[in-house]
């Protein structure tokens, strides 16, 4: 962080110990070297996978085709040594193909349960607007619940357990809009960018000279390496104040907070739900321990914030047809709350 760290936000003894602290910056030194051989650029991607991982919660990328979505997710598999499973979605794709099913065994007259591929650490739903509405609320109802029922039978999904899910904005045609509602369970929605033309040459050098494709020398961290990470955002502390100016910030959105944004409502028609909230705090202590922090500061809520806000804003009709992006909405709402 370039900003000096308020020293009125810092807890009086230290929740997380020294050696915990180095134990995390080497971890995540390690996850880091993964991503160095196989993405290029994209720095704002991996602080969101990355953060996300961290925090527990799961990510909707947003992308024109080919800008290495996919490659991100089974790099993040590949840092992290747990299972690894792709879901291309497609119309026809029945909730069970997801989850799973049960299947009749002739020889001893029982069923048989057989676990789809949402029971890996990390799961890639591929064009997730792809998949009729039935199927997304059954992949919804699994990254919710932790859990998935086949046959009457509840099972648990692997800790932990991560969503990727992907989706491409310029395909109308046989695609089905995640609803508002259920894009506010997705912790962050990343859209990517196009690389600079020198990080384009690079990709070009890399895919010539077969280094991405190459196998990877970086070591991946391990899943209880993982847990602990998980374990150490939890502990980073929140003081009261950074509460409240989370707190003011999604009221902002609402129409109200301590200052309320004149006009709002011509472009905002529904504000972020208190999920907004959680995931402001979360990925603020997540940005905490990638800083070696053990306490939050307002630029770890101010960091990651068109992640964390654009899909939980709606905007009115006439923002929409004016082009106003939601961004530009968060932008003035932060500039109107004062800064603890």
């Amino acid at each position: 962080m370039s900003n000096p760290a308020p020293s009125h936000l810092a807890p009086s003894a230290s929740p997380i110990s020294y050696d915990d602290s180095r134990r995390a910056t080497a971890l995540l030194g390690q996850i880091s070297r993964v991503f160095d051989q196989r993405i290029v650029g994209q720095a704002p991607l991996r602080t969101a996978l990355v953060s996300s991982l961290l925090a527990g919660g799961h990510v909707l990328l947003e992308s024109v085709p080919g800008l290495a979505k996919t490659t991100a997710a089974q790099t993040l598999a590949s840092a992290v040594g747990g299972s690894f499973h792709r879901i291309q979605c497609t119309p026809d794709l029945m909730p069970n193909d997801i989850i799973g099913t049960q299947i009749y065994n002739y020889a001893t007259g029982e069923f048989a349960t057989q676990l789809g591929p949402v029971h890996a650490n990390l799961v890639l739903l591929d064009e997730i607007n792809r998949s009729s509405a039935k199927t997304q609320s059954a992949m919804l109802e699994a990254m919710q619940e932790k859990q998935t029922s086949i046959g009457g039978e509840v099972f648990k999904l692997p800790r932990p357990f991560m969503v990727l899910a992907t989706q491409n904005p310029i395909e109308e045609e046989g695609t089905y809009v995640l609803p508002e509602a259920q894009m506010d369970r997705f912790l962050m929605k990343e859209v990517l960018t196009y690389p600079a033309p020198d990080e384009e040459v690079d990709i070009l050098e890399r895919i010539n000279s077969g280094s991405m494709t190459a196998p990877l020398t970086a070591q991946p961290i391990s899943l209880p390496d993982l847990e602990f990470l998980q374990s150490l955002v939890e502990k980073v502390y929140v003081d009261t104040a950074i509460k409240q100016y989370i707190v003011a910030i999604i009221n902002t959105t609402r129409g109200g907070g301590p200052r309320p944004l004149p006009n709002l409502n011509q472009h905002v028609r529904v504000g972020a739900s208190p999920r907004g909230g959680i995931a402001l705090m979360r990925i603020a202590q997540a940005l905490a321990v990638q800083a070696g922090r053990s306490y939050v500061v307002p630029d770890d809520v101010k960091a990651l914030r068109h992640s964390i806000l654009r899909h939980r804003i709606v905007r009115t009709y006439d923002a929409l047809a004016n082009n106003v992006a939601p961004e530009s909405l968060i932008d003035a709402v932060y500039a109107a709350v004062p800064s603890p």
